[in-house]
């Protein structure tokens, strides 16, 4: 009742294939593949240290301007 043998495993993926398919597994093998490589890129990358951002300040609400040229207010209408 240890570990399981060889023909054990043989037959769990046998039964695996059967079910997902071979198409299925490659990519879900390749969608894993770039997950891992994308996790490793993104630590290396982060790696270095970094200073601190500070906080940004509150911003507050500016009034809006008078006259806006590049803003053009329109009023839709449906067709009757």
């Amino acid at each position: 009742m240890g570990s399981f043998s060889i023909w054990h495993w043989l037959i769990v993926l046998l039964i695996v294939v059967l079910v997902f398919g071979t198409k299925k597994l490659k990519n879900i093998g390749q969608d894993l593949g770039s997950a891992v490589k994308g996790f490793k890129d993104g630590m290396r990358d982060g790696s270095a240290p970094e200073a601190p951002v500070p906080p940004s300040q509150q911003v507050t609400a500016a009034p809006a301007p008078a006259a806006d040229k590049t803003t053009i207010d329109v009023e839709a209408r449906n067709k009757s």
